[in-house]
């Protein structure tokens, strides 16, 4: 049936949503393909349903063409299988959970390992029934604090998420292998430029994951990549370790007077004034930061720990939240530091900290043993260091790590720069800013372990399979192709997803404009071409026009005052180009215009 304007459910806006912070989002809601229900909850319209049919059909065809087989999960998931992998208290807050009229509990589910594992567990046995791969596109959930830029970051999205299970580690390599391509595939056809980067695991859990991040500036993920290949979330990154410093001719360490040094900058001004030393003044690199955090783990026990590192970085909490999930980091109250009074605010040294301060096993002042204390790898041993003496006014200069301090481990938590070295020595790292359109895990065998899906080898010895996990962010792959797809004047988007191919306008009064709009609306259609045909009998061509551009739609054919000459008029929304053509030859034309398109 002819998709025409006169009644589809669409309503397009002239300002901007008030809540709105990027284009897409913008955009979106103008157009008409998206409505806000509530904070990170969006409603779909008819044409913000086609575009997200497209991107799941080309999702489809090519996990199909790998092997992967549909499936379909509830999204209301009880909490045994979640508990049982430890990810019913793991998850935190970011988990719906609620309880039926019996007080048994649910969830709404934020993704499904542990139900393709039971799957799977239920209905096979035996090597010989694998490999195989499992998928679904389903909408899930999770109570995102801050839910923002529409679609991009909401408590509700759709995600086709795949799952491979294999007798063995080789197996796994080939599963993951065939998953990433399909994923490459899946990104090129859609048009969405990509780059693949090294990720954390995070609470999924498993030994390998990269993210697919879409390059763009309102991106929520930053990632690093340097002239030699390197590539990584910038959670992932780890730091080159200097090599350890002989240290056998350096003085022992002495505490000196530091007046009104609470901050690094006061810190340095003071002990250049103060303390100058021969061949070059103190930087903030020669000073050892000490910053009290607090975790509150999935028990709701909350742990006071202190990350020492060079005093001209900053920790980032991004990276320190990936390094300790599924604990929650932030930075320390006032009310912590009151329960830990060796910590004196603005002056803390390693002295008190980790292995250096009370044995583990003794309490005082109603904490249990010392602050664990964990260091940037910068702090190699044998550096030396000028850092807080746990007393008012009081630092320590000389301070040398291994010598005169150890820590309870390293951490990567400090932030990461612009011309930094690539871990594996490929140049300088350049940063940038990307939104994460789909991640792939090598899981091994986490959840397969935690819910016994064991299968019979060759040798009938029973074998713990190993799991991959494959996602892909489809309503954010929309928000993406709507940022990256538009200009001042609405969206723009691609063929293959777009709502229709081509918007044919009647820009006029008279009865045979009309009549020539449906006369070509109906051919197109015959001859394979998606229309949406804009019929409004008392619209102006001025609303028609931008309400054409506003929708985005790569092709329009316009009727309309050349009809008296013999002509309507083709427009390509992207590059702006405009042709004449007789009536009689516009199908064919347009035809070609969407074969070449759909073929790019």
């Amino acid at each position: 049936m002819l998709m025409k304007m006169s009644s589809l459910f669409l309503r397009t806006l002239r300002e901007d949503p008030v809540d709105a912070e990027v284009a897409s989002h913008r955009l979106l809601v103008r157009a008409g393909y998206i409505r806000r229900a509530a904070p990170g909850i969006y409603t779909w319209l008819p044409l913000g349903l086609k575009v997200l049919a497209k991107v799941e059909a080309i999702v489809r065809e090519e996990m199909d063409a790998i092997g992967g087989q549909e499936v379909h999960f509830p999204a209301l998931l009880p909490r045994e299988p979640y508990e049982a992998t430890g990810r019913w208290s793991e998850y935190g807050p970011n988990l719906f959970r609620l309880k039926d009229r019996k007080e048994a509990d649910y969830l709404l589910a934020p993704t499904h390992e542990e139900m393709f594992t039971l799957l799977v567990k239920d209905m096979y046995s035996s090597y010989k029934e694998l490999p195989l791969a499992l998928y679904q596109i389903q909408t899930k959930y999770r109570d995102e604090a801050r839910p923002r830029a529409g679609l991009i970051r909401g408590r509700e999205f759709v995600m086709k998420d795949a799952y491979s299970f294999d007798v063995d580690d080789a197996g796994l390599e080939r599963s993951y292998g065939l998953q990433r391509q399909a994923y490459r595939r899946i990104f090129e056809r859609l048009g969405l430029e990509y780059v693949i980067v090294r990720a954390m695991s995070g609470a999924m859990g498993g030994s390998m994951s990269e993210e697919f991040l879409h390059p763009t500036a309102i991106g929520e993920d930053t990632f690093v990549r340097s002239p030699g290949g390197y590539a990584a979330n910038v959670e992932a990154v780890t730091t080159p370790a200097p090599e350890p410093v002989d240290h056998a001719d350096l003085p022992p360490a002495a505490v000196l007077d530091t007046p009104d040094t609470p901050t690094i900058d006061t810190l340095v001004e003071v002990a250049n004034r103060l303390h100058p030393r021969p061949g070059r003044p103190w930087t903030a690199a020669d000073t050892l930061k000490n910053v009290v955090l607090a975790l509150t783990h999935p028990d709701d026990t909350r742990e006071i720990i202190v990350v020492g590192l060079p005093g001209d970085r900053d920790v980032d909490l991004k990276r320190l939240q990936a390094a300790v999930e599924p604990a929650v980091v932030e930075p320390a109250t006032e009310a912590d530091l009151k329960t830990r009074p060796e910590l004196v605010k603005g002056y803390i040294g390693p002295a008190v900290l980790g292995p250096n301060g009370a044995p583990r096993d003794e309490a005082g002042d109603g904490a249990a043993g010392a602050v664990r204390y964990l260091l940037d790898p910068r702090v190699a041993p044998g550096t030396a260091w000028v850092t807080g003496a746990d007393a008012e006014g009081k630092h320590v200069f000389g301070l040398v790590a291994g010598r005169d301090f150890t820590a309870d481990g390293t951490i990567e938590a400090a932030e990461v720069r612009a011309g930094d070295p690539a871990p594996d020595g490929s140049g300088p790292l350049e940063l940038a800013r990307g939104i994460e359109i789909g991640h792939v895990f090598a899981l091994g065998r986490k959840y397969a372990e935690a819910l016994d899906l064991k299968v019979l080898d060759a040798n009938g010895k029973a074998v713990t399979v190993t799991m991959g996990s494959y996602g892909i962010g489809v309503t954010r792959a929309v928000a993406a192709l709507a940022e990256a797809n538009n200009d001042d004047r609405g969206l723009v988007w691609p063929m293959r997803v777009a709502p229709a191919q081509v918007h044919v306008l009647a820009t006029g009064k008279g009865e045979e404009i009309f009549d020539t709009a449906e006369r070509l609306s109906r051919e197109l259609e015959a001859a394979g071409v998606e229309v949406l045909y804009d019929d409004r009998p008392k619209v102006s061509a001025g609303v028609k026009f931008a309400d054409s551009e506003l929708l985005g739609i790569p092709l329009s054919l316009v009727v309309g005052r050349g009809l008296a000459d013999g002509v309507v008029e083709v427009r390509r929304r992207a590059s702006g180009e405009r042709e004449e053509i007789a009536p009689d030859l516009a199908v064919a034309r347009v035809r070609e215009l969407v074969d070449e398109a759909l073929a790019g």
